[in-house]
């Protein structure tokens, strides 16, 4: 039994720190710049392509979370007022809980879908489904 535990520990310690990480999704970290009176999120659209959620979802709970109306421009989301990094920052990660992770398995392997009036978040891993809000 000793000589198995050695074995895998000898083999634990050749694997690359990236297979180590239980960490399977990273969300990059929003790259935020505040001209005059506008916060911009320079790379909102590859947050949103990490995430694999619509843009335009993204921005709406943004703009409904920061309470501050928001458009896309090419790559980037352009917020009026001044909001704080860490603020956005801090409401991404809730519309991740909300929107992206499975209550059950806790995996971002989950995708929207629309039944007649009612949105659902089918997660692809364990297969549990769940209501959500819609944003209006």
């Amino acid at each position: 039994m000793e000589k198995y535990e050695k074995m895998l520990e000898e083999a634990f310690s050749k694997l690359s720190k990236d297979v180590k990480s239980d960490v399977r999704l990273e969300i990059p970290k929003p790259e935020v710049s505040i001209i005059g009176n506008q916060t911009i999120i320079s790379n909102f659209l590859e947050i949103a392509n990490t995430i694999r959620r619509k843009p335009e979802h993204m921005l709406k709970y943004l703009s409904k979370e920061l309470a501050t109306p928001a458009h896309v421009e090419g790559n980037r989301a352009i917020f009026q007022g001044k909001i704080y990094s860490s603020l956005i920052e801090k409401k991404i990660d809730s519309y991740c809980k909300e929107f992206l992770y499975c209550l059950e398995c806790h995996k971002p392997d989950t995708h929207i879908i629309k039944q007649d009036r009612i949105s659902i978040l089918k997660c692809e891993a364990c297969g549990a489904r769940r209501s959500i809000r819609s944003l209006k």
